[in-house]
């Protein structure tokens, strides 16, 4: 019989970083003083974790690196972990893209997988290097418990490749500042059984 591995994810968005929200995308803008609050009230003291990883940009690897040091833990940076990039989007709010914009910023709602911003990065590429990352972790980190310091668009793709949802329906999962999702994947020789077993909650 083959033994069931079982390897826990923790997936942390930032939290709220200077400048409030817009379309950041590949901006590395760092947190701001209301962010590392709001992150440093989600873990608290919690280290349940064997690893962590993060998204290169600021807002992510600045708590990462100083969680991995309080705690004595090993820190991987991978760019893959990085946001949908928004290209001529970046850096705007969507009131500041619906008053030049409006018809694109439509489409790029009710069709994404069609409608990529301007300049930006498109959902199938996008998924293709979250989901290579993701593979490499189940691959390297087998039967551990790791977290994840990265963005809503990378969190979104996560749980719904695990879900197996259809790629259209990224946008309707809700990834609020530092909010946590656990995702457990039970392996058995080479079958994979992921399971959602929280969802935008709190350790």
């Amino acid at each position: 019989m083959t033994e069931t591995v079982s390897t826990t994810i923790d997936l942390i968005r930032h939290g709220e970083p200077e400048g409030g929200r817009k379309y950041r995308g590949h901006s590395d803008d760092p947190l701001c003083e209301r962010g590392w609050t709001q992150m440093r009230q989600a873990v608290g003291e919690h280290r349940p974790w064997d690893a962590v990883l993060s998204s290169p940009l600021r807002r992510c690897c600045d708590f990462a690196r100083g969680l991995a040091e309080r705690h004595a833990l090993p820190l991987e940076i991978d760019a893959r972990w990085m946001e949908l990039g928004f290209g001529e989007w970046e850096g705007l709010t969507a009131a500041e893209i619906m008053a030049t914009d409006p018809e694109r910023l439509a489409r790029f709602w009710a069709d994404p997988i069609r409608h990529a911003p301007p300049g930006g990065e498109r959902l199938e590429t996008f998924r293709e290097r979250v989901v290579g990352a993701w593979n490499d972790l189940l691959a390297r980190h087998a039967g551990r418990h790791v977290l994840i310091v990265a963005h809503a668009g990378t969190i979104r793709m996560v749980t719904s490749h695990a879900l197996d949802m259809p790629l259209a329906s990224l946008f309707r999962l809700h990834v609020p500042y530092a909010g946590i999702t656990r995702v457990r994947v039970d392996a058995s020789g080479a079958d994979l059984f992921p399971r959602l077993m929280f969802h935008a909650g709190t350790l």
